[in-house]
């Protein structure tokens, strides 16, 4: 199962089996059930989480209530609360489960000592950070750009895999629909 992190780290830099052995050292490994939280508001986020099999996603409560998911990570992607995470304080997010997965986490303290030790894991986490920033840019685009429907038909082009694999529940959520008018923008394509 680790293959599949030494994998993704040869995506962006070069790495020896060897120094590989001792990158994978400053990684814990978790199994977690279908909606087990990792997080939870009012925490201090001290996990950076690397999806080696299995689908998470991160969410708030807004003030009406209602979970409003503002990503998703499945297989290789990384996911934590970033702010949180970086300065060591509560968070205002949840991190959950989609369905039973297996992952990677460390500590901020592990990666900097990681970062010390293999310096080449810098230019790792650089990728990794940049391609996360021009995610989060691109969905902005799609928010101020789109409407509700064409932000969802987007996402299906996009990503069809990932959106048939996410409860439509959870989709609305992320697209900042309820389910109902999601519902009614599927039967009106369908038909």
């Amino acid at each position: 199962m680790l293959d599949i992190f030494k994998k993704h780290i040869r995506k962006f830099t070069t790495v020896t089996d060897e120094e590989f052995e001792g990158i994978k050292k400053f990684f814990d490994t978790k199994e977690v059930a279908k909606k087990e939280n990792l997080l939870a508001e009012g925490q201090i986020c001290r996990h950076h989480y690397f999806v080696l099999d299995g689908l998470l996603r991160k969410f708030y409560i807004n003030e009406k209530g209602t979970e409003q998911t503002t990503e998703f990570a499945i297989e290789t992607w990384w996911l934590t609360d970033n702010f949180a995470y970086e300065n060591q304080q509560p968070t205002a997010f949840y991190i959950q489960a989609v369905e039973k997965s297996t992952i990677l986490y460390l500590t901020q303290e592990k990666q900097e000592k990681l970062l010390r030790e293999f310096p080449v894991m810098e230019r790792y986490f650089r990728f990794v950070y940049q391609r996360a920033y021009a995610a989060a840019q691109k969905r902005i685009q799609f928010l101020f750009s789109f409407s509700k429907e064409e932000f969802y038909f987007q996402a299906i082009r996009n990503h069809p895999e990932f959106v048939q694999r996410v409860p439509q529940y959870l989709i609305a959520s992320y697209l900042g629909f309820t389910p109902e008018y999601l519902s009614e923008i599927r039967k009106r394509t369908s038909s």
